[in-house]
């Protein structure tokens, strides 16, 4: 089974809490964990630090890892599209690297084999997890059908859209189960009005052109390394979780 990660700084290889152990070689053990034994690290160029580091340094034993070169920061749908050959006619996950999210939901996402996502309630997100309700604004919020299917992006909605959407609203959280179709997705949007590529609209396009995401719900915490003032927190979280490469 096959995920991708993206990663355009070296948040992954902040060394955390008293082991000192990267934070990716926590994101690596969670994916194996879950049952994907082939994951891409998609890469700027001048990233060759990340490279060494799992090729060199510490190898993974349980996992294949391979490396995609993004060669300019063009935004989230173009670092998928990085992954295209690694991917070849498979379903994939995408993660970000600088999130540590629940095994049982990638290993969820994997069994079920068809695009889907977490879509992971308020409660979970902000009692259990690192992230506070002024963070929570600047995800996306998910539009669900009766079904469970996703209808819709929200993205860094406002108040009143936060209000309007309910105590029991979704968030996504870049987690997602792909299909192929995605690269052409990605390969059709235009830059945002932030000038980049946008996984968000690729997803968007993606339902447009007749593919269906599966929105799972979960209650569960989704630990968040966005900024310096994280670290301490996320190792002590961390602090018992069992680490094999």
């Amino acid at each position: 089974e096959q995920a991708a990660m993206a990663d355009r700084g070296v948040k992954g290889l902040m060394p955390l809490g008293s082991a000192g152990r990267p934070f990716l070689d926590y994101v690596i053990s969670g994916l194996a964990d879950a049952g994907f034994d082939e994951l891409c690290l998609v890469i700027g160029p001048e990233h060759e630090a990340v490279r060494t580091q799992y090729t060199v340094d510490t190898p993974p034993k349980r996992v294949r890892l391979a490396f995609a070169v993004q060669a300019e920061p063009r935004g989230t749908a173009d670092a998928v599209s990085a992954a295209r050959t690694f991917v070849g006619g498979e379903c994939f996950l995408v993660i970000n690297s600088d999130n540590y999210y629940p095994v049982d939901v990638m290993r969820a996402l994997r069994l079920l084999g068809r695009p889907a996502l977490p879509g992971f309630d308020r409660d979970g997100l902000i009692k259990e997890g690192n992230i506070d309700p002024e963070r929570l604004a600047r995800f996306a919020l998910l539009r669900v059908t009766p079904e469970g299917e996703l209808e819709g992006i929200v993205e860094k909605p406002d108040p009143a859209t936060m209000r309007a959407f309910g105590p029991h609203a979704l968030f996504s959280m870049n987690c997602w189960l792909f299909s192929p179709l995605i690269f052409d997705a990605c390969a059709a949007v235009t830059p945002s009005v932030r000038g980049e590529l946008e996984l968000a609209d690729a997803v968007q396009r993606a339902i447009a052109m007749g593919e269906r995401f599966r929105v799972l719900r979960f209650s569960r915490p989704v630990l968040d390394l966005t900024c310096r003032s994280d670290v301490a927190d996320v190792a002590r979280r961390l602090r018992d979780v069992d680490v094999r490469l």
